[in-house]
């Protein structure tokens, strides 16, 4: 039978273990911290980040986290790099290798091929003691901590210490580099931030064929027979250079009908278009337009150049089905 405990207690005690250990951290940020970014930021190739067992799991994380903000970085298995990975490592690169203990086997390996290529190494370790920080060019620590793990053994406080200590190189970068949230959506295009970034009104309009428009003289049952053909429920309206005069939707329709009891289909469609609709720039982002939308209680905005010529349409169905939100 399981020990009976208090889970929640136990994992409150967890958190302030933990939560101490990145207090402990944030004492070992100095000049060292300083000169690893100034290193990486001076490196003419790839960060290549490498650990063994736990301390390899966070060093994928990091060097996921550090290609995906500006920094070229890819993880390398010290284990796999003793037989041949290691050719990943070539000169211009910068390497940071972890081990909480300073002395991991795998890594100690590698060390004559670095050194012989000249790779300037950044370590994070505990302390400053063991063969990996003593080989370093700059040794980052992570501090005396209390592991978590109530029996000392398991990586738990060391760990999370190693992934925001990742995390605080990585931001800085980030900020010395001028990332922007315009770099972050290119390198997460299908993600959602990527759509919210990149897609733009240009990339989803309706143009060319599909763009309903008639002249003004147009008489009603042309215009229904446009708006049904091209089936997105409205048609503009335009003079013989595409300037924009007016719109006419299939809710106009219905207006007019409920307000006429019929209509004459011989109607000129000036007599009864909507002039002044709504309109926005080809270059406004796309959930710009899905926001304007919905502040305007409107589903499509009319897409217009600089001199007012109609060069497209956009619905509230093309943001949606597109994955804008």
């Amino acid at each position: 039978m399981p020990n009976q405990i208090d889970f929640q207690k136990v994992a409150l005690e967890t958190i302030r273990v933990e939560e101490h250990a990145l207090q402990v951290l944030a004492t070992q940020i100095d000049e060292r911290f300083t000169k690893a970014c100034e290193i990486i930021l001076q490196c003419k190739g790839r960060l290549v980040v490498t650990g063994m067992g736990k301390s390899g799991h966070i060093g994928r994380k990091m060097a996921a986290t550090f290609a995906s903000t500006g920094t070229p970085s890819f993880f390398m298995h010290p284990g796999e790099a003793g037989h041949g990975d290691l050719g990943m490592l070539v000169r211009g690169d910068v390497l940071i290798a972890i081990s909480n203990s300073g002395k991991s086997d795998e890594i100690m390996m590698l060390m004559p091929l670095i050194k012989h290529l000249g790779v300037p190494l950044i370590t994070i370790t505990g302390d400053t003691r063991g063969p990996m920080p003593q080989n370093a060019d700059v040794a980052l620590t992570l501090g005396e901590i209390q592991e978590a793990c109530p029996l000392g053994l398991a990586p738990t406080s060391s760990t999370t210490a190693t992934l925001a200590l990742g995390d605080a190189l990585a931001v800085a970068l980030l900020e010395a580099r001028g990332f922007t949230s315009d770099d972050f959506a290119r390198s997460h295009p299908a993600g959602a931030l990527g759509k919210r970034l990149l897609l733009h009104v240009k990339h989803l309009m309706h143009t060319g064929y599909e763009l309903p428009k008639v002249s003004p003289d147009t008489p009603m049952n042309k215009v229904l027979y446009e708006i049904s053909n091209k089936r997105l429920g409205m048609t503009t309206v335009v003079d013989a250079d595409d300037h924009l005069l007016g719109i006419f939707t299939d809710g106009d329709l219905r207006r007019l009908i409920d307000k006429q009891q019929g209509f004459d289909v011989n109607l000129a469609v000036s007599q009864v278009m909507i002039k002044n609709p709504y309109t926005i720039s080809q270059e406004a982002r796309a959930v710009e337009a899905l926001e304007k939308m919905n502040e305007k209680k409107i589903t499509q905005f009319v897409v217009v150049d600089d001199a007012n010529k109609v060069i497209g349409v956009i619905g509230m169905h093309d943001l949606i089905q597109a994955g804008v939100n």
